[in-house]
């Protein structure tokens, strides 16, 4: 049989309206209809890398926190170690430079001096036995002169030995320390991004609600920035309802509605959180009652968790004034 060009057509809007609002005329009360809708959350990690673990499942619920998946993370475990052992030393440096010297190198320093004052006092005994000497003509005058330029080097030695061990005591110079302290600021700061990219290979769940969906298997590579699990919490879920413009004035934002589905039990409220200022000819989809039981859908049984999940993205609704 051929269908006329002009059953072929578009439907105008008075006649599209009319449809929608066909089932509602045996009714008492009249029925806007239309469908839930999600608005998903889809979770990604920043750094790129090869699925290693993905404890969920499509159709599971999670808790919010709990593990979604973790990517391989070797080299960004290495780089956290390796910025761990660079805070680890700038940080002994820093504490090196307030300590001066070692007591060992110390304690040389010491035992120089001992030996330096010795030969001090042997080259002081020596000077005064030679003036003694040259007072009696025993000996040249060179022979004093090399006696006293002796004395002074021994008492010179001891002086240079006692400020070493003055400056061993004193800890590092202000410019050093401060010098040093950067270095332990940035070796810290590098540290925290290590731990932030290493953190960023296991992504946990931002909310509790449904694994909608896993975008990849174990194995692959993943991308950075792509989702590889994608929730549903139960906040997202909205309703999506098309009303006749005739209605529309006694609608406010703030105002229940109540939702009935097949299946869904008792009447669900909902209110009014956004009105369109767009007027639509025809919606997207039409569910009427007579044809809704033409619909089919597949369906995977796993046990609830949670019994309030009583509206599915896509399920045709019927929504009342309250």
């Amino acid at each position: 049989m051929r269908i006329s060009t002009a059953l072929r057509r578009p439907l105008p809007a008075a006649a599209a309206l009319a449809l929608l609002l066909a089932g509602c005329g045996k009714d008492e009360q009249p029925f806007f209809q239309g469908y839930a809708e999600g608005e998903y959350v889809y979770v990604a990690s920043s750094e790129p890398g090869r699925l290693a673990d993905l404890p969920v499942r499509r159709g599971q619920q999670v808790a919010a926190g709990a593990p979604l998946f973790a990517l391989e993370a070797g080299r960004e475990t290495a780089a956290r170690e390796q910025a761990s052992a660079q805070l680890a030393a700038a940080s002994a440096q820093l504490a090196d430079t307030a300590t001066g010297k070692r007591p060992a190198e110390v304690d040389v320093t010491r035992a120089q001096l001992a030996q330096a004052e010795a030969a001090s006092q042997r080259s002081a005994a020596q000077l005064r036995r030679d003036t003694e000497q040259l007072r009696i003509g025993g000996i040249a005058r060179a022979q004093l002169d090399e006696s006293r330029e002796r004395a002074r080097a021994d008492a010179a030695r001891v002086r240079e030995l006692k400020a070493q061990l003055d400056v061993a005591a004193l800890p590092g110079r202000d410019e050093q320390r401060a010098a040093q302290a950067a270095d332990v600021e940035a070796a810290r700061a590098a540290l925290a991004q290590a731990d932030w990219t290493l953190a960023q290979k296991r992504q946990a769940a931002p909310a509790a609600g449904l694994v909608f969906d896993t975008l990849y298997r174990v194995g692959e590579w993943v991308p950075a920035g792509s989702p590889v699990v994608s929730l549903l919490p139960p906040g997202n879920i909205k309703v999506r309802l098309y009303v006749p413009q005739s209605a529309l004035g006694g609608l406010k934002l703030g105002q229940q509605l109540m939702v009935r589905c097949d299946g869904c039990g008792d009447p669900i409220p909902v209110r009014i959180d956004y009105i369109s200022t767009q007027a639509e000819y025809t919606p997207p989809v039409i569910y009427s009652r007579e044809s809704r039981s033409k619909l089919v859908y597949m369906i995977q049984a796993r046990p609830a968790p949670e019994a309030a999940a009583r509206l599915h993205p896509g399920q045709p609704l019927e929504a009342a004034l309250q």
